[in-house]
């Protein structure tokens, strides 16, 4: 069961992630996050959960109130991935690996070898990465840390020295998915300006949520919003509602504001006429899997907004680490889509409110969508963008 911190125990959404200083060093003040960790403890910021306070339903997400929650063990982190307390692939990632941390971390007297360590560790990865199917991040984590646990047991002397390991490769992994964010921001900026080099200022249009709130911190797609504002090329951001969920103007909206950077809102089916009437030069979406031919899974909508763009020759951009890359896959067409409950249309507040569609109807809710390689300008990773796609793109 996840637990509310206190309001004594909830700070404001502006306060960085805490890192264990002693052994990984500081994180960026400015930028709001998702995650707060301290080895042995981990608080994820509720974005969606609602729960029972005073003898009323007290809505308990952003933009409206910041409560943490504390994530005690794996299934804690289970649950909080899969209700959607924390969301967006590089996020999910970090969240898992880190609860599982949290747990071991306060595993007194375990009874077993190193192997059985690592057994254990193995079997709970196991378990988060079928926590969300369709972002390969998660299982690309699980695959990295059940490595590095295997070789710890090959050598170590005792169980303890197996769950130390991992708990430094979770760390590692937090503080490395920063420095990512920040290269696919900075990355994304100079290649669009190189593309749009005859205009000052730009305008560019964003899907669901990527930033901050979706990572450990700074943000993919959004991370190469704030480095073109931090160019002073930005003339204005605009970003959708995103619905069911509205991660765009619950999420996007909130660190863009908090951020002070030029934005606007617009509903999810204004951006072809936003894209006719010439005010966007560039889209810049994230990504939850990439296939090995450079189709992108992203948030449903993202294929619509690839399409107008095509058609208005306006630029398409995805940005993802090179962890949502998954080359096992030839081509979109094997990404899982993942379907959401009903209730998420049905309801109001993504499902979580008063019913307000007509009783009896069928409805279809994919999370995500694919959009096909042909229709992206460009793939941006933390080591290099890649443009025009083609069926051996990342082989």
């Amino acid at each position: 069961m996840l637990r509310r911190l206190p309001p004594s125990s909830s700070s404001s959404s502006s306060s960085s992630s805490v890192f264990d200083l002693a052994s990984m060093g500081s994180q960026d003040n400015s930028t709001l996050q998702a995650i707060r960790y301290v080895r042995g403890s981990l608080q994820l910021l509720d974005q969606y959960v609602f729960s029972l306070d005073l003898f009323h339903f007290e809505q308990r997400k952003l933009p409206l109130d910041t409560i943490y929650l504390e994530i005690r063990n794996a299934a804690e982190g289970w649950e909080a991935i899969r209700e959607m307390v924390v969301r967006g692939a590089p996020a999910i990632a970090i969240a898992a690996a880190l609860s599982l941390a949290v747990e071991v971390s306060k595993l007194d007297g375990f009874n077993g070898t190193p192997n059985d360590a690592a057994s254990f560790l193995e079997k709970q990865l196991e378990y988060l990465v079928s926590s969300r199917p369709t972002a390969v991040n998660l299982s690309d984590a699980a695959t990295k840390l059940t490595e590095i646990v295997k070789n710890s047991a090959a050598t170590a002397t005792d169980a303890n020295q197996v769950f130390q390991a991992y708990i430094v490769a979770a760390e590692i992994m937090l503080e490395d998915d920063v420095a990512s964010n920040k290269a696919i921001g900075s990355y994304g900026s100079f290649f669009i300006q190189n593309e749009k080099k005859d205009f000052k200022k730009l305008s560019v249009l964003t899907h669901c949520n990527t930033g901050s709130l979706a990572t450990a911190g700074y943000g993919t797609a959004l991370g190469v919003i704030r480095s073109l504002y931090a160019d002073g090329v930005l003339e204005s951001a605009y970003c959708t509602e995103t619905r069911p969920f509205n991660q765009g103007s619950r999420l996007t909206a909130f660190e863009l504001v908090h951020d002070k950077i030029p934005a606007t809102l617009i509903a999810d089916s204004a951006a072809a006429a936003l894209m006719k009437a010439g005010r966007v030069h560039a889209v810049i979406v994230g990504a939850d899997r990439v296939a090995a031919n450079g189709d992108t899974a992203n948030k449903i909508g993202t294929y619509s907004l690839a399409l107008c763009a095509k058609h208005h020759g306006v630029l398409f951009y995805v940005a993802a680490p090179l962890t949502s890359v998954d080359l096992s896959l030839s081509s979109g067409d094997e990404i899982v889509i993942e379907e959401r409950s009903a209730k998420e249309l049905l309801n109001t507040r993504g499902g979580l409110g008063e019913q307000v569609a007509a009783s009896g109807i069928a409805v279809w809710n994919p999370a995500f969508d694919v959009t096909p390689a042909c229709l992206i300008n460009g793939i941006i990773t933390e080591k290099v963008t890649l443009f025009s796609p083609s069926p051996s793109l990342f082989l």
